[in-house]
């Protein structure tokens, strides 16, 4: 009997959870795998949401959340706890999802032993390293080293192929989050009690143009946040509109939200939302306000107009498709951006109805099948069944 490739899957943070549990499915329902996880807690309470609605229990937990630790004393403690787990596991390969400290730290723990990585969402770029902060850089890491690159999209695997990285080893398999959210959205088809803590604001707020927003980035923090709250105040003096917003656990945002908004009668402040909450959220919005990467992919797979409080994004295809636009955190620009969107039809219907270029719900089946081909495991080609989109192939 053929021994299993041993696939170790490191994550740690909610967003990564969402994009992982997939895959981890996916290798699971494979027996030419075995498939085992890793957390760091980089998040604690909203990556552990995500666990327990995915069916997921990781075979090693780090527990590493601290309040308030820098990103060097986490990366250290990431690297030399990842390192531990490498250790004992002896896993074949090591995969890790996008640009956190937790896929960086997880990647460069498996380079140290030779152990080759596997990067899902590879190649996004902004081309500024402060901008996001530090994830750009985290990617980059990440490309320079990698074993194989499985790019969203074909805009993230051109730019892999111009930092010179080998073609033959980059496929452009879809984005794993739309697969998630196909997969939550019809639990809550099955069981609507998951999403069922919305009601009460549902309710509150009928007949009114909700806007969900999310807002956390560093590099927002301080005058962008104070910028961001001060926009949607003027939103909500609008009888028709009522912003929902999901308040990041940071201090830093909440101290700034809870100042500016808190009381006004068209806002809702909440606790962060467990996934079937958030997926819910998407639904009953008309918009989503974010400075998000991952909002920018899921919300136009519900058909929702994403404006981005961002400089640059990562995910330029979204800006190209026109499911998404850059506003920055300047006030006045967020307010008409908004409003635009609230009052031109045409102009709302032109975002809601855009092409999703970032994925079919399919990628992690993909990427299994491409691990088992790439390690022998498979009678099919490389190439077969990758994502396109606008007809885009991969790389290789």
């Amino acid at each position: 009997m053929t021994v299993p490739i041993k696939i170790l899957i490191v994550f740690g943070t909610r967003p990564e959870a969402i994009k992982c549990f997939p895959l981890v499915h996916a290798l699971d329902a494979d027996p030419h795998f075995d498939g085992r996880v890793c957390v760091s807690g980089q998040h604690r309470e909203m990556l552990d949401q995500v666990l327990q609605i995915a069916g997921i229990v990781p075979h090693h937990d780090l527990d590493l959340m601290r309040p308030d630790q820098t990103l060097d004393s986490l990366s250290a403690s990431l690297l030399t706890g990842i390192g531990r787990v490498l250790d004992s596991e002896k896993p074949d390969w090591v995969v890790v999802q996008g640009d956190t400290a937790t896929a960086m730290a997880g990647a460069l723990a498996a380079y140290y032993r030779k152990i080759p990585v596997a990067h899902v969402e590879a190649g996004l770029r902004s081309g500024n390293i402060h901008h996001p902060w530090p994830e750009e850089v985290n990617r980059k890491i990440i490309g320079s080293f990698a074993s194989l690159h499985f790019a969203p999209t074909e805009t993230a695997a051109a730019a892999l192929r111009r930092e010179n990285v080998d073609p033959a080893i980059i496929h452009t398999t879809g984005n794993t989050v739309i697969d998630a959210l196909h997969w939550v959205t019809a639990r809550i088809a099955q069981e609507p009690q998951l999403a069922a803590g919305l009601r009460e604001i549902e309710q509150r707020f009928a007949g009114k143009r909700i806007v969900g927003m999310t807002s956390h980035r560093r590099e927002n923090l301080g005058e962008g946040m104070e910028a961001i709250a001060s926009a949607v105040r003027r939103l909500a003096d609008r009888p028709d509109v009522a912003v929902i917003f999901p308040v990041h656990l940071n201090p830093n945002v909440r101290a700034v939200m809870n100042q500016r908004l808190a009381g006004l009668d068209n806002v809702a402040l909440i606790e962060p939302l467990d996934y079937p909450h958030f997926a819910r959220l998407l639904a009953i919005s008309t918009l989503m306000l974010t400075d998000s990467g991952g909002v920018q992919e899921e919300a136009p797979a519900l058909g929702k107009p994403v404006l981005v409080m961002r400089e640059t994004s990562e995910r330029p295809e979204g800006v190209e498709a026109g499911t998404a636009k850059l506003v920055g955190t300047d006030a006045d620009r967020i307010v008409v951006e908004t409003v635009r969107l609230l009052d031109d039809p045409a102009a709302y219907e032109a975002m809601a109805r855009a092409h999703n270029p970032f994925g079919d719900g399919h990628s992690a089946t993909r990427i299994v099948k491409l691990l088992a081909a790439r390690l022998g495991r498979s009678s099919i080609a490389p190439k077969a069944d990758v994502f396109e989109a606008d007809g885009a192939n991969d790389g290789a």
